[in-house]
């Protein structure tokens, strides 16, 4: 089965002049990012939907920092994207050319639907 659902953020395709779709695997990567780039209490009626990933941007980048991001991340995913995915592995490590600023989340994980394994990469600064 082909499935084709909204792309995230929402825009308008220039040559069909309709909504612009996304494959399934594509879909379910903006919605990982759209999940560990909402602030819990963003959305006015889902407050308790996102990740908090933004807060950690000021913590010390540490061991116990990684941890805990990584715990924020697979709870979110597990959460929010049940059923839809599996979560393999999370990495969390600073930004390209090792940037203290950022953070850099590799998630792996399989799409349940078509058991393929994706990865998706999401840099927080």
């Amino acid at each position: 089965m082909i499935r084709h659902d909204y792309a995230f953020p929402f825009r308008i395709d220039p040559v069909s002049g309709q909504a612009a779709q996304a494959s399934y695997g594509a879909h379910v990567g903006q919605m990982i990012r759209q999940i560990l780039l909402t602030s819990p209490g963003e959305r006015v009626n889902l407050p308790e939907f996102g990740c908090g990933l933004r807060q950690l941007l000021f913590a010390p980048n540490s061991d116990g920092l990684q941890a805990t991001t990584q715990l924020l991340v697979r709870g979110a995913l597990d959460r929010w994207l049940a059923g839809q995915i599996t979560v393999v592995n999370v990495q969390v490590s600073p930004g390209e050319g090792g940037d203290y600023s950022q953070i850099l989340v590799t998630i792996e994980y399989v799409l349940i639907e078509t058991q393929s394994k994706q990865v998706t990469e999401i840099i927080v600064s």
